[in-house]
């Protein structure tokens, strides 16, 4: 998973070499030649125990709708889902630090389901909330980021932004991979940074926001580390043809467009709604 790889398997050995990192100035974002473009910030993200995420809507979401939370499949707390393995309603009770636009904590919000997890094609798990956007609007003044749902477009300003770190990595969507295969697990059509991007251990489950939009379009989610082919840390990229490249230092991202086809009324999923392509149980 990313060099910032945060499931549990991961989190004591990636805790501890980011350490450093943690002290780290925001990376500023220069949107001052487009004044239309809103400077990303930290409003609506998250921090988990061993990653960062983000409280997230659809574009049809309503503000009476029960809030979720985005984050990695491989950031669960009960573990990395299998290849192939497609988890949902399951029971949860994790808790998040909702932070504000300056990374302030300012609340504690907490999971009454793991609502959809996989790191099949894709790597994210989305978790149902106790309360609404609504409240905590009102409570916090904090409103979700909304997942955009058209593909994203290359050469895009972009900005990582992650709670667990409380820190933001600038850089444009470089191009999209066919295929990232890393250890067991295969993802499809990738967000493969600009070199920029240096992100590190505990950003995993970042939104990825597209500077001009505010809107997400990814989750970050892997990296290759030490150059090594298509290993746990190490993914490699495979084209239409079966060609493998290793871009050692490379980061990467799952795209979000498709997921907002899955749910319906009430932030609902179903899988079988037309459009829908996510993987299935």
């Amino acid at each position: 998973m990313k060099k910032p790889l945060g499931a549990a398997l991961f989190a004591l050995v990636m805790a501890g070499a980011g350490a450093a990192p943690a002290v780290a100035a925001p990376v500023s974002t220069n949107d001052t030649a487009t004044p239309a473009v809103k400077a990303v910030n930290f409003a609506g993200t998250v921090s988990l125990s061993n990653c960062s995420g983000s409280v997230i809507r659809f574009p049809n979401s309503a503000d009476s709708d029960p809030a979720l939370v985005m984050s990695n499949g491989h950031c669960l707390e009960t573990g990395f889902p299998e290849p192939g393995e497609v988890i949902t309603g399951q029971s949860s009770s994790r808790t998040f630090g909702l932070l504000n636009s300056s990374g302030s904590k300012i609340a504690t919000l907490r999971a009454n389901q793991v609502v959809y997890s996989t790191m099949t094609d894709t790597d994210v798990t989305i978790y149902r909330l106790t309360t609404t956007y609504a409240a905590i609007k009102s409570s916090y003044g904090i409103s979700p980021l909304t997942l955009q749902d058209t593909h994203p477009t290359a050469g895009t300003a972009i900005t990582v932004v992650s709670g667990y770190w409380k820190r933001t990595y600038a850089c444009n969507i470089d191009g999209f991979v066919y295929r990232i295969k890393e250890g067991d697990w295969t993802w499809k059509d990738s967000v493969r940074y600009t070199s920029a991007c240096q992100t590190i251990g505990g950003t995993s489950g970042s939104p990825v926001i597209d500077n001009a939009t505010g809107k997400v379009v990814a989750v970050n989610n892997t990296g290759n580390e030490d150059g090594e082919r298509c290993t746990e840390n190490n993914p490699c990229e495979v084209d239409q043809s079966g060609n493998v490249t290793v871009r050692k230092g490379i980061n990467y991202a799952e795209e979000t467009y498709q997921i907002p086809a899955c749910f319906g009324a009430g932030n609902k999923l179903d899988l079988s709604k037309s459009g829908c392509v996510l993987p299935k149980p």
